[in-house]
Formats: C-alpha cells, structure tokens, sequence
C-alpha cells in the first residue's frame, strides 16, 4: 500500500471455510497483510457474476477475515472498494479444489475474482490446485508468484492464471490456454415421476494434446501460468472485417469509407 509492508487480498469460489483457501492465507503470510474477504457458501462456475439486485452482507469471523454473501467478483469489489483500508498491492484468488484450464476460465469464479482485481487496476492472480487435497505445495507456488507480482508488477489489463499438478511438481512453465474437446457434457435422466431431467458437465474432461499449452503442461508435472488479457478484442478479425466495408456501404450501413484498422 505504499506504507510499508503490501497488502495482500485473498478471495475463492470455493467458500469462506474452504481448505485451499486457508492454505493460500497461511501460504502469504509473512509477505504483508493478509486480507481475507470470501463468499460464505461455495459458489464455485458462476463465473464473473455481481451481485446488483439485492444488498449484500458482510460478517467479520476474526481479524482481516470475512465472509460474503454473494459472488467472487462481489468480495473483490467490496474488499477492494469498501472492507480494506486501502486499496490492496495484489489480489490472489484460490487455492481453487479442481483445474481451471483452457475454455474453463470463462465459468470460473475463482478466475473471475482474479480478472475483477484487475478491472479495478490490481495486479492479480488465480490458483488452482488440479486435484487432490494437498494443497501446500501450491501455497508454496502461490507465494513464490506472489512475490514477483509485488516485486516486478504485471502488463495492463492481465492476469496470471496459475494451475498446480498434484504431487511434487517439475517446475513453472508460462503457457497458453488449452482447448476442451466437449462431448457428452449433457446427460439425460428420468426422475421417479417420469420427468426428465439433465445433467451438464455429465462427461469426463477431455483436451486437445497441444505443445504449450496448460493443459501439456500440468499433464507432465509442471505448474502452468497463463496470463491472460482482459481485452477479448481479436485484432486480426478486425482487420479482416474491414474488408466488409464496401459491401456494408453499398447497402447503406455506413456512410462511406473510413480509416481502416491497422
């Protein structure tokens, strides 16, 4: 915060009580003050939800410690705006139980808490432990990125998406995002009244093997970091879609030609 020692906010989607939460608190500590500002239930897949359609409440459990009723981005925005005394250095956000890799970062609320750490100019970062219930290691990685973060800072408008294998892992590897090859995500079942019913996400994760990916990456032992960029401008695209402009013209969308994109 610029007065001696950083501040340091931790969020999740996995709840206030959550076991890679507390290991990612005591994981930070010692790096500055550690804020814990998460929701009061598991709110895990809502993805960059806000809560703006009813007042949120917020119970202290004990010192730099609180509990949210609402959303990931909800206890960002409130620790951030309205719990700290000032605003935070870094936003960390896990230990997330389960990957969030490739496509999945756009259901993730423990991504999600991350990006809205950076909308509101933070520099921040999302853990996620691949599977398994040990979570130190990856408080360890946590830590070590953390530092970093505080040390060197982060580009404009990204994120660090940290992913952690179970076991003793290789290293870090800075990846891209994988790609999920969806199939049978959709299962259909019938209750004991007749009525069907469905389930999504009925089937087992399956990924395209890509060299440089997060996925390759956790897959051979390595911890994956991915940044991501908040701006979901494909720039290539929007080169390409000046060529549009003439045939847009002649039907009288636009009003004549413009400087076209570079």
């Amino acid at each position: 915060m610029g007065r001696g020692q950083p501040a340091i906010l931790v969020s999740n989607d996995d709840g206030i009580h959550a076991p890679g939460l507390t290991a990612l608190a005591k994981g930070l500590a010692g790096l500055g003050a550690v804020y814990v500002v998460a929701p009061d239930r598991e709110r895990s897949t809502v993805g960059h939800a806000l809560t703006l359609h009813r007042p949120l409440r917020v119970e202290r459990l004990g010192p730099r410690r609180y509990a949210v009723n609402g959303m990931p981005s909800d206890c960002v925005n409130l620790g951030v705006l309205g719990i700290l005394p000032a605003r935070p250095d870094v936003v960390v956000s896990g230990i997330n139980q389960g990957s969030n890799l490739g496509d999945d970062v756009t259901y993730s609320g423990t991504v999600s808490a991350a990006m809205e750490g950076v909308l509101l100019g933070i520099p921040s970062l999302a853990v996620s432990l691949v599977e398994g219930e040990d979570y130190e290691p990856a408080g360890r990685v946590a830590r070590a990125l953390t530092e970093l973060v505080l040390r060197r800072g982060l580009p404009p408008d990204t994120l660090l998406n940290v992913n952690v294998p179970a076991g003793e892992v290789k290293g870090i590897r800075f990846t891209r995002l994988g790609r999920r090859v969806y199939s049978e995500k959709v299962v259909e079942e019938t209750d004991p009244r007749g009525k069907t019913y469905y389930w999504i996400g009925g089937g087992p994760p399956l990924w395209e093997a890509g060299e440089g990916t997060d996925f390759a990456a956790v897959s051979a032992g390595w911890v994956s970091v991915t940044p991501l960029h908040l701006d979901l401008t494909n720039h290539e695209a929007l080169r390409a879609l000046a060529a549009w402009e003439d045939d847009l013209q002649a039907k009288g969308w636009t009003p004549g030609r413009r400087r076209r994109a570079r």
